[in-house]
């Protein structure tokens, strides 16, 4: 890898982080924050433009992938918001969050994958 992949992924990787900050925000501000939409309309969306960029764009995967999309999805952030609904006695909340984002994240993956195939 070189110096400059290396900055491209890193910078990627911050603008990702900041891009999942505002869409959370904004999924929180239509939905509320009683369950953490934001964040699963973040890791499933990142597990389809991870498939899609794999598939599509094999040598974009790394900053794109895991610059980008690693700074851009969170599996820490998903997994305390599922314990805190438990904890909370949302249990089926917290049962939907975590298996459901599962779930999704496969399904959206493997759709990326196919819609970058496709390309």
């Amino acid at each position: 890898m070189t110096p400059l992949i290396f900055v491209a992924a890193a910078l990627a990787g911050g603008v990702g982080a900041v891009l999942r900050y505002l869409i959370d925000l904004g999924v929180a501000r239509l939905a509320g924050r009683r369950f953490p939409w934001g964040i699963l309309v973040v890791n499933v969306s990142g597990a389809f433009g991870l498939g899609l960029v794999t598939a599509a764009l094999p040598e974009g995967a790394f900053v794109l992938g895991a610059g980008l999309l690693g700074g851009y999805t969170t599996f820490s952030t998903a997994m305390l918001d599922a314990v805190a609904l438990w904890r909370d006695g949302e249990r089926g909340a917290a049962l939907f969050d975590a298996l459901g984002m599962l779930l999704l994240g496969l399904l959206a993956a493997g759709a990326g994958l196919a819609a970058g195939a496709a390309l």
